[in-house]
């Protein structure tokens, strides 16, 4: 027997980068050894050889010399000798256990010697010799090899579903997002807590059960015909739908997702994401109110009526038919303002724009045209007409109970036998309004402007947005009456 004391003579792995090539053929294979005899390793060496394997090798004594030699840093596959001092007690398994986690550990045995599989760590990468058939030592390394490499994917794999799984427990949970999922066929199979709790229900099983017996998540298949149903078309863009909660109150609902696919490629339904915009579009509806309407009366305010009114002459255009625009002036408003104080002059004004309001169809467009002057803007309706609804406005508003009593002088013009433009149509209207102050207080005659020139509507600019300075400047003729 060699003396295995003597000075090894082959290469030590620590001048190997350990960092190498993979392959063994582009590389050298590192081999720890722990065996005593010398003869033993020679012959693995030379079986490796003839397996197309370049070597290079260490060797120690017994087990516990194997944790000061960092066998997982520096080498590829631990040879063992099997039974040795020291293998058969547990702290030896332990020591084979723990390395066989990280690189291979093949035991060289005898055929009678019965192995301690049993007593080694399953999870690790272990592999037995019989001394007898050493031959098979080049295969049992490369399948050794091949073992530790499909650990090590399937280890990466199992990290990236956990974290997959975290990251969409993390987005199914969000409070913010409702999400479900359905079918090819549109049906709902599951939804998150967020989505049952938007829906006003208790569970899960709950919604899905009562979804089956009720529409209560419509097919979005209605919405999107086509969405999804390809690897084409994988996304589903945003678009708002109205649904209705459990208690029947409404859910204006974003939506947007993904189509789903089974592993052969074919679709298998979607996986959709619900945000509750209800808040959103009822503050954007209030907003959107209150920069078109008057804060005071909530009619329509200036900026409002000039649409309505453009919006009528271009359909005046198309249609052939005409429309009236009635002017409407409360009179007196200083004077119920120095008697019995804004708050009643506040007051009077909200009770004509109730009275306009009344007066209307759901066609007409009642505003305020700033101080004490309103419109009524009536659609398809002639002079005449108009006339019969300035007077019903004005003896309503007079035979009223109320303190103090009210009365209005009102203006009409009609489109286009009186004007061709917006400027030209309130200046027009606004001419017949102080035509029938001047005639108070013994007549409230209704008065249009058939006397009056025509106004060329190249004469007349059309009014600024900003109705401010107009206002001011009729409230400053009103204070002089």
């Amino acid at each position: 027997m060699a003396n295995l004391l003597e000075p090894n003579i082959r290469p030590t792995p620590r001048d190997l980068p350990p960092d190498a090539a993979p392959s063994h053929r582009k590389r050298p294979l590192r081999v720890l050894f722990v065996h005593r005899e010398a003869e033993a390793i020679d012959s693995c060496l030379q079986e490796l050889k003839r397996g197309q394997f370049t070597v290079a090798s260490d060797f120690v004594l017994n087990i516990a010399q194997l944790p000061a030699r960092h066998p997982a840093r520096f080498y590829d596959v631990v040879l063992v000798e099997y039974p040795s001092p020291g293998c058969k007690g547990p702290k030896g398994l332990q020591i084979l256990s723990q390395i066989a986690l990280q690189i291979p550990v093949i035991l060289l045995t005898t055929a009678r010697e019965i192995l301690p599989f049993a007593d080694l760590n399953p999870s690790g990468t272990f592999e037995c010799v019989q001394r007898e058939h050493l031959a098979q030592l080049p295969m049992s390394v490369r399948r050794a090899l091949n073992e530790k490499k499909l650990r090590k994917e399937l280890e990466e794999a199992q990290k990236a579903l956990q974290h997959s799984q975290s990251l969409y427990r993390a987005l199914v949970d969000n409070p913010a997002y409702g999400i479900y999922r359905c079918n090819a066929e549109g049906e709902l199979l599951d939804a998150n807590l967020t989505l049952v709790t938007m829906l006003g229900y208790a569970s899960s099983e709950h919604l899905v059960a009562a979804n089956k017996l009720s529409v209560i998540i419509p097919d979005i298949r209605v919405a999107l015909p086509i969405a999804g149903r390809s690897a084409d078309s994988p996304s589903i863009q945003p678009f708002e739908a109205d649904w209705k909660r459990k208690d029947g109150s409404p859910l204006k609902a974003r939506l947007s997702g993904h189509a789903v696919f089974d592993e052969q490629g074919n679709f298998d339904g979607f996986e959709v994401f619900v945000v509750d915009i209800t808040e959103q579009r009822t503050l954007e509806d209030q907003l959107r109110h209150q920069a078109s309407s008057d804060s005071l009366t909530g009619l329509a305010n200036y900026r409002r009526l000039f649409e309505v009114l453009h919006a009528e002459i271009c359909r005046s255009k198309r249609t052939g038919r005409d429309f009236s625009l009635v002017l409407l002036d409360l009179d007196g408003l200083k004077k119920i303002n120095d008697s019995f104080g804004h708050q009643a002059g506040d007051s009077a004004l909200c009770r004509l724009g109730q009275t306009l309001k009344d007066c209307s169809r759901s066609i007409d467009t009642p505003a305020r045209h700033g101080g004490d002057e309103f419109a009524l803007v009536l659609p398809e309706t002639g002079l005449a007409d108009a006339t019969l609804v300035a007077r019903r406005i004005c003896e309503l508003l007079e035979s009223e109970p109320a303190e103090p009593a009210l009365s209005v002088s009102f203006g009409i013009a009609t489109y286009p036998r009186d004007a061709e433009t917006i400027g030209t149509l309130l200046y027009a209207a606004d001419r017949a309004l102080y035509a029938s102050k001047a005639e108070k207080p013994n007549s409230s005659r209704p008065n249009s402007v058939p006397d009056a020139p025509r106004v060329d509507s190249d004469s007349w600019p059309s009014p600024p947005l900003d109705p401010s300075e107009s206002v001011l400047k009729r409230n400053s003729a009103h204070e002089q009456e």
